[in-house]
């Protein structure tokens, strides 16, 4: 990323948003309305979709690069001498642990919420195999029965509702829609990223894992448990499921000022 581009709103300690997807902030404005009063609220957009960026040519995207991207931010949002807490949601956490690996002086506290890293598990190249299945299908077949294949792998259906889809969308489509963005460029290369267990491990104080109550028994709320058990972080179940941030924005934002900033607290004094 030569360009970064983000929205700061609110007083109080830095937290930076690393959104899912595509890396689009869409649908979360209700969330950071009510995080404002508490924290200076940084949403990251990596790609730039939501300042002007949206239909202009994507690339297949890193890991490494969103996360340089959001430690970029930081140096110019981060007040002197301070840390910042972060939330990264889905693909964004998949960031923010990465963040976390190759730069922990600058966090306070990291909270991932469902991260797809699933080649941790035990059965991981199976699932990053289905990953790679989710892509071929939106390029035989387009989003939506893309869309039906992924929602069955993060499930566990065994069954794919029929799609009268079946066509893939052309590039001007594809580049005007963050989900189609989001199924071509972003879905493989994040879902193939493992992160360092052994770092994430010495870093475990800052870390807290998440996934939502709604998806107990689902694939990502299995890679989060995982990853909290082999680095010995705090695991916390969050309202909804996947896309709880937008499904509960308000309860979500509650446990999350909570998690990072327990009521009664004020940020400690700041020490790498």
């Amino acid at each position: 990323m030569t360009d970064l581009h983000y929205d700061v709103r609110g007083t109080g300690p830095v937290l930076l948003v690393l959104p899912g997807g595509a890396g689009h902030p869409m649908g979360l404005d209700a969330m950071t309305d009510v995080l404002c009063d508490r924290f200076t609220v940084v949403t990251c957009d990596p790609l730039g979709l939501a300042h002007g960026r949206l239909g202009e040519p994507v690339g297949d995207q890193r890991v490494e690069d969103w996360s340089d991207g959001a430690d970029r931010v930081l140096d110019e949002v981060l007040p002197e001498g301070e840390g910042a807490y972060v939330l990264g949601t889905s693909s964004g956490a998949i960031a923010a642990l990465d963040l976390l690996v190759r730069h922990p002086e600058r966090l306070r506290h990291v909270v991932a919420h469902e991260p797809p890293c699933v080649g941790v598990l035990p059965d991981g190249a199976q699932q990053q195999a289905a990953f790679r299945e989710v892509y071929d299908v939106y390029r035989a077949a387009g989003p939506r029965a893309a869309g039906a294949r992924l929602g069955a792998v993060l499930t566990g259906a065994e069954t794919v509702a029929e799609s009268s889809e079946s066509q893939p969308l052309s590039r001007e489509q594809e580049l005007g829609s963050p989900m189609a963005l989001f199924l071509a460029h972003v879905l493989r290369p994040f879902t193939a990223y493992v992160p360092d267990l052994t770092a994430l491990t010495g870093s475990s104080a800052r870390l807290t894992l998440a996934a939502g109550v709604d998806s107990r028994a689902q694939l990502l709320h299995r890679t989060a448990q995982f990853l909290s058990r082999h680095t010995g972080s705090s695991f916390v179940e969050f309202p909804g499921g996947h896309v709880g941030v937008a499904e509960h924005p308000a309860d979500f934002a509650g446990l999350l000022a909570e998690t990072l900033v327990p009521v009664g607290d004020s940020p400690a004094p700041w020490t790498t």
